[in-house]
């Protein structure tokens, strides 16, 4: 297990980890590459970062990540803004400098990934700094150059999909890439899940502060959690893209205040959580800063159960919110190693169900959950989602995504819950259920992967063109 939970939860900006965060990171990746700053640098945007690029506002996180801005330290009204047109030719100044920028749109993919970019640069004389540079967009803000994906692909036992190099160099104490795997190393050192994953990331993280390093990035993700659902209740109107859809999160806030009904308990509970989800998931599709959790398009799932756990537990603590994150991302990995992360890839099961999946598992923890009790928790979470198609209206992350959070939340607590009840034996295993996302996504046209060419997208007839930011 190589895979650090400080890649899983990461701080971005909306809309979507695949199409915004990686495409910053790679294109800030390519340039530091060059042998020389670029005076011109050309992007190609293939497969769903195509279809859906604009919508996902992939054409302005490229061009910022050009002139060095990163997910974490973008201002959220840097210029160009989240509604602002991107010409397909322009000049883009940031911390690093500036530069001319030309972008090309194209729908087909290359064969080895959906989501792919391919960078060119030139110097100010016109000579060639590099030519046809591919940079892939695994999910979740993890990318791949075309080196490192090719390593990938021939030995996946060894580096999973969009891990950082550092973290492959050390051998952790309890390895696992299966969820019988890490049930076996919770039999036979007497720990928790949390626990188990605790003790890893101490060891992939010793040059760099160790554990308590880890719980720092953990506390920091909790905090912008917070914040995330504090401006999504404060923000009205309508949000960016053409659809004019309104922002509900301010309004339903108001609404629970006014019945003053007790949030820990019954349908109370139940709307307090989708107000959580609908606040965080309405920051994300207007480019706010958010948690990847581990996608965008599903950020509002983990925050909103955690707040759950919060107004649920009167001993609630930070230790309390890392021991959820510790456990949910131990699920994450799993899922990531096995299928995947991306709507491009598997449909919204791969977005939506792991973030289900991940927060079923972390609640059932701090519940008091066995291992077992845990791990089937994420089980029935991940279950109930499969097949679940990846059709944004609009190529935007909004219609059906927000609402989708909002279901998902309460669908990982009723998990949990469920789990909780029973002794954790049951016939579909955490393992069976990845095996069944991986290969029911090998199987889902790609019209219904984040290509906005299905499902409801194409239903309520609203092609990309006409709603793009």
């Amino acid at each position: 297990m190589t895979i650090s939970v400080t890649d899983i939860f990461s701080i971005g900006i909306g809309p979507s980890s695949s199409h915004t965060v990686g495409p910053m990171r790679a294109a800030k990746a390519f340039v530091e590459s060059l042998p020389q700053d670029p005076a011109k640098v050309h992007i190609e945007l293939r497969g769903s970062l195509s279809a859906t690029g604009k919508g996902h506002a992939t054409d302005r996180a490229s061009i910022l990540g050009l002139v060095g801005w990163t997910p974490m330290n973008v201002p959220e009204d840097v210029k160009p803004g989240p509604n602002d047109v991107i010409p397909a030719e322009g000049h883009i100044t940031g911390p690093a400098g500036e530069m001319d920028y030309s972008i090309e749109f194209n729908n087909t993919p290359v064969p080895e990934h959906p989501n792919c970019l391919i960078l060119s640069a030139w110097d100010a004389a016109g000579n060639v700094l590099a030519e046809g540079a591919e940079y892939f967009s695994v999910g979740g803000g993890f990318i791949l150059s075309r080196a490192e994906l090719d390593a990938e692909v021939a030995s996946r036992d060894e580096v999973p999909a969009g891990v950082a190099a550092a973290h492959v160099e050390y051998r952790v104490p309890y390895e696992f890439t299966s969820g019988n795997e890490l049930l076996q190393h919770c039999q036979d050192s007497g720990l928790s899940i949390w626990e188990v994953v605790a003790a890893n990331e101490a060891v992939l993280h010793k040059d760099d502060g160790g554990l308590d390093a880890v719980y720092a990035h953990l506390d920091k993700v909790w905090d912008v959690m917070r914040e995330c659902v504090t401006a999504g209740i404060s923000h009205t109107g309508e949000l960016p893209g053409g659809l004019r859809v309104p922002r509900r999160a301010p309004q339903v806030y108001r609404q629970l205040l006014e019945r003053a009904e007790d949030r820990s308990c019954g349908f109370s509970a139940m709307e307090w959580v989708n107000l959580y989800a609908l606040a965080v998931n309405e920051q994300n599709a207007a480019g706010g800063r958010v948690i990847t959790a581990p996608t965008n398009g599903a950020s509002g799932i983990i925050p909103a159960v955690l707040h759950y756990a919060r107004d649920f537990r009167p001993d609630f603590t930070r230790t309390e919110a890392r021991k959820y994150m510790l456990t949910a991302g131990a699920v994450g990995m799993i899922i990531k190693q096995n299928a995947s992360i991306s709507g491009a890839e598997v449909g919204c099961q791969g977005e939506v169900g792991s973030a289900c999946s991940m927060a079923a598992a972390g609640l059932a923890e701090i519940l008091g959950g066995t291992p077992a009790q845990v791990e089937n928790a994420a089980e029935i979470a991940l279950e109930h989602n499969l097949g679940l198609t990846c059709d944004p209206v609009g190529g935007l992350v909004q219609i059906p995504c927000i609402e989708r959070n909002a279901i998902g939340a309460v669908k990982a607590i009723n998990a949990a819950r469920l789990a909780l009840m029973g002794e954790g034996t049951h016939h579909v295993s955490l393992d069976d259920a990845v095996q069944t996302m991986a290969e029911t996504g090998r199987d889902m046209l790609s019209k219904y992967k984040e290509t906005s060419m299905g499902g409801l997208a194409k239903t309520l007839g609203l092609p990309v063109s006409q709603v793009n930011c």
